[in-house]
């Protein structure tokens, strides 16, 4: 860049043409498909808020490009021999964007904070593997002192398990386990995340947030590793409209869509085989059922409306990007797991299928005479709708239920689910770490806003616990495996496809990993002028 600077000021362009165009090269444009709900980790639940997140902090470990555990703001850590203490070493030169040293009472105190009860952080069960973390979570316990962090000095923090976990070093990657700038947001409240306010310890600070529009991220000096972040300027644009972000890619608007409309599949491979990136992704399409009340209680319905969907149409006809179809909840090639599971009828012909679900629907007291009637909400994207319309169909064709198409944007659709004002709807779930458990807690009592259709199952949830506490890997396996048969047998969800990763990346943009976690953090890349 100095090169071209010294060349362009030569040739009589002025400093503010020069320096515009090499902002303008340093300028990382993402389509994030998504408004976030809130730009606070603690109470964050989406992918499209994560892409933001993971650019504003550094937790203990993070990923690398290609998606695999590196440490974070940790450096090393050291684990006890029974695999339940686990001793960080924070970086000397760690620090907030203001310059305040990031310390381990900063991880203290987040841990804190998202478990009280009073915040009701949808996704503070995540981190429940810590000890005391869901006594407290829970208003068990009101001693915040009995969750496992403890600062053994500023810069070293210690964090014991209830029981070992496997997956630990990878869950705190994940946004629920970030630091909070004690110093910040003890003295600004829920308005320590505003623009001017926010303070932040990864590659990015806020710079700028415009509601149903655009998130602005800019370099932090700050950062430890600052040296190596090629990309000055992050922004994050909301629009949902996969067709739209697609044209404005062609025209050079955005350097990374982070998803596309799947009508358009076929074009895409023809026309950009070099920009479309298809990926095997860690993650479930699914529909919803609300197990708590209306018509979908009932077991016989769930069931009946989940035989009738046939997903090689699905995948093959309307998403078309080579997913997966789903008839278990934990996706194949899962780390400290078996084969995938499946339901007992997803290898019988159709004819058998539709035959036992009309029966299964009389038996509920509906037919002919009288049609079942329900709700199925989706949030938009052009996928979604047709995948909607396409269910919709088959359970008008097979079994004459009547479903209503309901469309809300991605931020009112989630609440929507977790306030249980709903009979079916759409939601995908995508791993925050490789483990099973990361899918099937899903369906536990006690995951709470994220169990959106609210089932309970006694036995799945003593099995859950049980795998929690096995040490052997194999044995957990197992355990696990007889959660996951309860969930298939009594439809607690409808699962519909395993993911692939579908996005358009500009050939200028490089650093750009394909990886089954689809994250890609703004400091591994960089803009290339071509």
């Amino acid at each position: 860049m100095v090169k071209f600077r010294s060349l362009a000021l030569a040739l009589g362009l002025s400093t503010a043409l020069v320096s515009g165009f090499a902002s303008a090269q340093m300028t990382l444009r993402v389509a994030n498909m998504g408004e976030p709900d809130t730009l606070d980790p603690q109470n964050m639940s989406g992918t499209w808020e994560n892409r933001i997140a993971g650019d504003l902090f550094l937790g203990l470990t993070t990923e690398a490009a290609d998606g695999t555990v590196i440490p974070g703001t940790a450096e090393s850590w050291s684990i006890s021999a029974d695999g339940t203490v686990y001793t960080f070493k924070l970086r000397a030169d760690a620090t907030w964007s203001d310059g305040t040293p990031v310390t381990a009472d900063d991880f203290v105190f987040a841990y804190r904070r998202i478990m009280d009860p009073k915040r009701a952080a949808k996704y503070a069960s995540l981190l429940y593997p810590i000890k005391g973390t869901e006594e407290v979570n829970s208003g068990k316990e009101t001693d915040f002192t009995k969750i496992g962090a403890k600062a053994i000095d500023a810069k070293t923090l210690e964090i014991t398990l209830k029981e070992p976990t496997p997956y630990f070093l990878e869950l705190l990657t994940h946004y629920t386990s970030f630091p909070l700038p004690k110093h910040v947001v003890e003295k600004a409240g829920n308005d320590w995340v505003k623009p001017g306010t926010m303070v932040t310890n990864g590659a990015y600070m806020l710079s700028a947030y415009t509601p149903n529009d655009k998130v602005e991220l800019v370099k932090n000096p700050k950062f430890y590793d600052a040296k190596n972040v090629k990309i000055e300027k992050v922004i994050f644009t909301g629009n949902e409209d996969r067709t739209e972000m697609e044209k404005r890619f062609r025209a050079g608007e955005m350097d990374l869509v982070t998803d596309i409309n799947p009508a358009r599949i076929d074009t895409l491979t023809r026309e950009l085989p070099n920009e479309l990136k298809i990926a095997p992704y860690l993650g479930l399409y699914y529909y919803t059922f609300n197990s708590a009340s209306g018509p979908t209680k009932d077991p016989k319905v769930r069931k009946a409306l989940s035989m009738v969907v046939d997903r090689d149409i699905i995948t093959q006809k309307v998403s078309k990007a080579g997913e997966i179809p789903a008839f278990g909840i934990v996706p194949p090639g899962i780390s400290n797991y078996g084969q995938a599971l499946k339901t007992d009828w997803a290898d019988k012909p159709k004819a058998e299928r539709v035959a036992m679900a009309k029966k299964l629907m009389e038996e509920a007291g509906y037919g002919p005479g009288k049609p079942l009637k329900l709700e199925l909400s989706y949030n938009t994207s052009e996928g979604h709708k047709n995948i909607a319309i396409a269910v919709q169909s088959m359970w008008k064709q097979e079994l004459g239920v009547e479903a209503e198409l309901v469309n809300r944007d991605v931020k009112v659709h989630y609440n929507t689910l977790r306030d249980g004002n709903f009979q079916v709807g759409r939601a995908g779930w995508i791993a925050d770490y490789n483990d099973p458990q990361n899918f099937l807690y899903l369906l536990e009592t006690r995951t709470g806003s994220n169990n959106y259709g609210k089932f309970s199952n006694a036995d799945y949830d003593k099995l859950m616990l049980e795998a929690g506490t096995t040490v052997d890997l194999k044995k957990r396996a197992e355990i696990m495996a007889k959660a996951e048969r309860i969930g298939i047998d009594q439809d607690a969800l409808m699962p519909i496809y395993f993911y692939v990763s579908k996005n358009l990346v500009s050939q200028k943009l490089k650093g750009f990993v394909s990886n089954t976690k689809d994250i890609h953090r703004s400091r591994w890349m960089e803009i290339v002028a071509n």
